[in-house]
């Protein structure tokens, strides 16, 4: 596990470290842009995800705890415990990536289906390392429970894999609350690593009006799918943490699942919701895919040098 010897605490802030934390936060509103690839998954692979969390799940309580005006003292506490210097930036990065590439990213993905499906393919799939390695540190196993976790991941991956086979709709002119419950749900997958917050709306129909929405500024529409988005905060971070500090492995188990199953949505041939055989021109494809694992494998091994020295340290105290 990476950070949780430093959750609580406030690192030292750097310009570089800012630049990097706003640089990650790009990364993230840029693939939840992307159908099938999930946001949450990419705070994994940065090492970002534990710390997130935590501070969300701070920050959720302090403001609750203002809004219903109890328990004033400890408000100062839990707004202390907020990680300011990652959630800032990140805030940053991903709405300056949401609006900034939103045009562009959808063009590639339109005019570049099967390039950037085996791209985002490959960086997927090399993902599934962290949940794994982290689910591993997460603490002793037993000898059921190294036999039931592989039951647990090939489960939900099935599950997954199935339901995103099932056709996607297409909403022509939703009303209000249909907007209100998307965010909700959207930003329910960008908390859970696996699940792809823009892959759910294409589902219901909602991708298309929601990135034209952010497209075109539209503010109505956006006003209303983040107040979604705030009510699917409250509720899912609260309850990610939890599962996080009480059943990490289990937790992190699923999420393994939920990222496995969700390579059907990136397989580079598909036709509607029938999965192809490679055509002929799929070297290119593979390259990308290749070249995609590649750089997630990267940022895996440099958090996994970073990481280790601070672990031993903290276990040797």
């Amino acid at each position: 596990m990476k950070f949780s010897p430093r959750l609580g605490t406030q690192p030292a802030t750097t310009l570089r470290s800012t630049l990097g934390t706003t640089f990650y936060g790009a990364l993230i509103g840029l693939v939840e842009l992307v159908p099938g690839v999930s946001g949450g998954t990419v705070a994994l692979v940065l090492g970002v995800f534990d710390r997130v969390v935590a501070s969300s799940n701070h920050l959720i309580r302090g403001l609750a705890r203002i809004v219903l005006r109890r328990d004033r003292q400890g408000t100062g506490s839990r707004l202390a415990g907020v990680e300011w210097t990652l959630i800032l930036p990140l805030a940053v990065g991903m709405f300056v990536a949401l609006f900034a590439l939103s045009k562009p990213l959808h063009t590639f993905v339109d005019t570049q289906p099967t390039l950037s499906s085996a791209l985002f393919l490959g960086m997927v799939a090399a993902s599934l390392l962290v949940p794994i390695t982290m689910a591993r540190d997460a603490g002793p196993s037993t000898t059921s429970s190294r036999v039931l976790g592989p039951v647990a991941v090939c489960a939900v991956a099935a599950v997954v894999f199935v339901l995103l086979g099932r056709p996607s709709l297409q909403v022509e002119d939703p009303s209000g609350w249909v907007v209100v419950l998307s965010g909700t749900v959207a930003v329910c997958a960008l908390a859970l690593p696996g699940l792809s917050g823009s892959f759910i709306l294409l589902t219901l129909g909602m991708y298309e009006p929601t990135l034209e929405a952010v497209s075109t500024r539209d503010g109505g529409y956006l006003l209303l799918f983040i107040a979604g988005a705030a009510l699917g905060l409250v509720s899912v971070v609260q309850a990610l943490s939890y599962l996080l500090r009480v059943h990490r492995r289990a937790t992190l188990l699923v999420a393994t699942g939920l990222i496995l199953g969700s390579l059907r949505a990136l397989w580079p041939w598909q036709d509607g919701s029938a999965l192809l055989a490679p055509d002929d021109a799929w070297a290119v494809p593979l390259l990308a895919c290749v070249g995609g694992a590649a750089l997630v494998l990267l940022l895996w091994w440099r958090d996994r040098r970073s990481v280790r020295p601070a672990i031993l340290s903290t276990r040797a105290r």
